[in-house]
């Protein structure tokens, strides 16, 4: 795979110019600026600089009112989300707020058009099939984004339309940035309407290729399925670092597909060798091909969603396809393998379980939701999730469909920052167990039932060996009855003690033990 010489343009001069004088001429002074990342300014602090590897501090003095005040004055109004732009630049200067709405800090980020950095992944996108890009952020995803605008538009000649919902891909002002080349470009005048935007790209300006930064809640969601079934290729970024944190996002993970739930037959589930209740893909995904973007010169490449999705689900490894940018611009391909299957799409041979991994504790704010009930769920379900009372320390908001249209102006703040929201139809036990086996793996779900026998089967071989009763975990009372039916078949006996929900059951080595 040949190597495009690559080249950037970050038009930094035009920054500085709008920075205070003492902070501008300490960055003038330095003789390489190339790696500069962002600025940033906040009131009595000392303005600071920070570069790909390194943070170095520019003044001895303070930052003032009137070092904020100087850059708001040159740069283009605040929008909803508290960013802004230089003219014709790429440049973004997003602000810090006190609870009056002052500005009291600022970070301004370099932005920079890189040409030839879509050469990685040249080849995919010439296929005209839709591309989901992941990465955290500062990783390099709206560059890549923006250079492969360009490149379908200028050397394809393909009809492409950004959708730049902060001016980010383009730049700020009413002209776009050269860095997109003859790609149109349609400014988003609010984060929340960013999919009636996407929609009226689609049905007023007839594009081949749409192209979308940060597709981040529901409706988004939703708007990119339908561009995407009208056959238009659509590119885009998510939140998110990997299909795992896709799939774990109830908000998104429709952009892959969706999971549900199925019941199997019990011939089936002897097939698959699985439980009874397995989670499945539950309708074809949005994208064809995901990258997730490892470093700036790293990719893993998934060339068939729906069959990643698929296996993912059922446990099985997977091996993407590795592309790295080498120090003499070659690419270098190492091509995955997915394990082989038999005809019926299934492992061919019986591989050791994977050990279980420990999985970050997903924290849920829930609005309108009964959180004594949504605890019990997940006691009774044993996954890693707790209910957090500050939506600032929340992972996700859980919420009523009766409950939309009264949400209060902090969550409504969460989503726009890109915390993902999940809404239940009713605030029912079983609307909420189903948003559970949406969020978590099936691996990460504890079968109470097959716990509890399990656990009452050992303790009758532990009676019996040692002579002595043998105390049970808490369990609730459906449980607690199957743990009494099968210590007495087994010819011992019974009896629960303690008050719910710490009620248990302890075993005793034989019915005439006292």
């Amino acid at each position: 795979m040949s190597a495009e010489i690559m080249a950037a343009t970050d038009d930094l001069q035009l920054l500085l110019e709008v920075l205070p004088s003492h902070v501008r001429e300490k960055l003038e002074s330095k003789s390489d600026c190339s790696t500069l990342i962002e600025i940033v300014l906040d009131l009595g602090r000392r303005p600071q600089a920070r570069f790909r590897d390194s943070m170095e501090e520019l003044a001895l003095e303070q930052v003032t009112h009137d070092d904020i005040g100087y850059v708001v004055s040159r740069i283009s109004g605040f929008s909803e989300d508290n960013r802004a732009g230089i003219e014709r630049t790429l440049h973004r200067i997003s602000a810090i707020r006190n609870r009056t709405g002052t500005v009291i800090g600022l970070t301004c980020r370099v932005g920079r058009a890189v040409f030839g950095t879509v050469d990685i992944i040249r080849d995919v996108i010439e296929q005209g099939m839709s591309l989901l890009l992941l990465g955290r952020p500062g990783v390099g995803k709206t560059t890549l984004l923006r250079e492969a605008a360009r490149v379908l538009a200028d050397d394809l000649g393909k009809r492409v339309v950004i959708v730049d919902t902060s001016n980010e891909i383009g730049g700020d002002g009413d002209i776009p940035h050269p860095g997109i080349g003859g790609a149109r470009r349609m400014q988003v005048p609010s984060p929340n309407r960013q999919h009636s935007v996407m929609i009226e790209a689609v049905e007023n300006h007839m594009p081949e290729v749409v192209v979308i930064d940060e597709i981040g809640r529901e409706a988004e969601a939703a708007a990119a399925r339908t561009i995407a079934e009208r056959g238009v290729q659509l590119i885009a970024t998510a939140h998110g670092n990997s299909l795992e944190n896709l799939l774990q996002n109830p908000t998104l993970m429709d952009l892959v597909g969706g999971i549900q739930a199925v019941t199997l037959s019990d011939e089936e589930a002897r097939r698959r060798r699985t439980q009874k209740t397995v989670l499945e893909r539950k309708a074809p995904p949005t994208f064809n091909v995901m990258i997730e973007i490892q470093e700036r010169d790293r990719l893993a490449v998934y060339h068939n969603v729906a069959e990643v999705v698929d296996r993912f689900l059922r446990g099985a490894a997977l091996e993407p396809e590795i592309r790295t940018r080498m120090e003499d611009g070659t690419v270098e391909v190492r091509s995955g393998q997915l394990d082989e299957k038999e005809p019926g799409g299934f492992p061919a041979v019986e591989k050791p379980p994977r050990k279980r991994q420990r999985r970050k504790t997903v924290r849920i704010f829930s609005y309108g939701v009964s959180r004594l009930r949504l605890e019990r769920v997940i006691r009774k379900f044993r996954v890693p999730a707790t209910i957090v009372p500050e939506i600032e320390k929340a992972d996700l908001i859980l919420t009523l469909k009766s409950q939309e249209k009264r949400q209060p102006r902090d969550i409504r703040d969460a989503e726009a920052r890109g915390i993902p929201r999940h809404v239940l139809r009713s605030n029912t036990t079983t609307q909420m167990e189903n948003f559970l086996r949406f969020l978590f793996p099936l691996e990460d779900f504890v079968d109470e039932e097959d716990a509890g026998l399990k656990e009452v089967q050992a303790a009758v071989e532990t009676a019996r060996e040692e002579g002595r009763p043998v105390e049970l975990s808490p369990q609730n009372a459906h449980v607690r009855r199957l743990q009494h039916l099968l210590a007495e078949k087994c010819g011992l006996r019974t009896e629960s003690i303690g008050k719910e929900p710490a009620r248990r059951v302890i075993v005793y080595p034989d019915r005439s033990y006292f």
